[in-house]
């Protein structure tokens, strides 16, 4: 079993900034992919940013069009965390944003949200105008 905590969501105004975390505990694995999804009230919950890797060999990278060059997405290998600096934050950037893990090595990080198997409980970010 895997246990995904997410943590650093708040209220900013617009133009701030927040960096979240994830960290998973529990059963390891050889190559993972883990990532960023948020959902607004009354939409779909969207991929943000991913990546899977296996060790440092292999690193895949993937953004929401809505946030490429704004938020970046990086890891600490050694604690099984993942970051999503968010930058230059926007109204329409509130929601609840959930971390996610799954095995696995794979390009395509942000399209199928069933590669991952552990969800943490989400943290609330707020982008006041």
């Amino acid at each position: 079993q895997v246990q995904v905590v997410e943590s650093g969501g708040g209220l900013v105004q617009a133009g701030g900034s927040l960096r979240l975390s994830c960290a998973a505990s529990g059963r390891t694995f050889t190559s993972y992919i883990m990532g960023w999804f948020r959902q607004a009230p009354g939409k779909e919950r969207e991929c943000v940013a991913a990546m899977s890797w296996i060790g440092g060999i292999t690193t895949y990278t993937d953004y929401a069009d809505s946030v490429k060059g704004r938020f970046t997405i990086s890891r600490d290998n050694a604690k099984r965390t993942v970051y999503l600096q968010m930058n230059s934050l926007k109204p329409e950037d509130t929601a609840i944003y959930y971390c996610a893990a799954g095995p696995g090595l794979y390009r395509d990080t942000c399209t199928n949200q069933e590669r991952y198997g552990y969800w943490g409980q989400g943290t609330q970010v707020t982008v006041s105008s």
